[in-house]
């Protein structure tokens, strides 16, 4: 298993309200990075964690286990939300699907 494609976990903080103007500052985004296996998800995989086929969905492998608490992963210009992890005893797997921008 090739660890060769560069991810990000981002955690998202929500911007302050301004009590003066009524609004909310921008959100804040603090990414980590970590080299990962990543592989589009099998069929039979996808059936068991979604009941179904789902678009866009991948499955990720990092070394090590990642404790800290995060929102999304970033994969080139994709951000994606996580369905499901778990930790072995030398790495960690995730499988998560693409979230749409806007």
């Amino acid at each position: 298993m090739r660890y060769d494609t560069p991810i990000y976990f981002q955690k998202v903080t929500q911007g302050e309200y301004d009590p003066t103007t009524g609004d909310y500052g921008e959100d804040t985004t603090k990414e980590t990075h970590a080299m990962a296996s990543v592989i589009d998800t099998r069929t039979e995989t996808m059936r068991v964690v979604y009941g179904s086929i789902k678009q866009g969905s991948k499955t990720i492998h990092i070394q090590n286990h990642y404790d800290e608490s995060y929102d999304l992963i970033r994969i080139n210009d994709k951000i994606y939300q996580t369905d499901y992890s778990r930790k072995l005893r030398n790495k960690q797997s995730f499988i998560v699907h693409e979230v749409q921008n806007g």
